[in-house]
């Protein structure tokens, strides 16, 4: 088995002049991060609050039908095709970037 080989990639830093008016410039890695970070502490507080771990709460969110409270939270503000809107960009940038890798 051959070690892998280090490929330097041209990364360009995020554009600090970028405004909230200018969405298309964040970078969505960041973001997403962001979001991962929140809603992971987010579930985690709300398990520590009825004290189970997180094998147990899957248990619990089958036997019980559903999490709708702490999806709610992370739901909040947002509706349904919003919502579907996200996860489908979202969905779809992991196979971008992976085809991107193969050219």
């Amino acid at each position: 088995m051959n070690p892998p080989v280090y490929t330097p990639t041209d990364q360009a830093p995020a554009d600090p002049g970028a405004t909230d008016d200018m969405p298309a410039t964040r970078p969505v890695g960041y973001r997403s991060g962001l979001v991962h970070a929140a809603v992971t502490r987010h579930l985690r507080d709300a398990m520590a609050r009825i004290d189970v771990a997180q094998p147990q709460y899957w248990v619990l969110n089958r036997v019980n039908g559903g999490a709708a409270g702490a999806r709610a939270v992370v739901r909040e503000g947002t509706d349904d095709e919003e919502y579907v809107a996200a996860l489908e960009v979202l969905r779809g940038m992991p196979a971008d970037v992976e085809r991107d890798g193969d050219s």
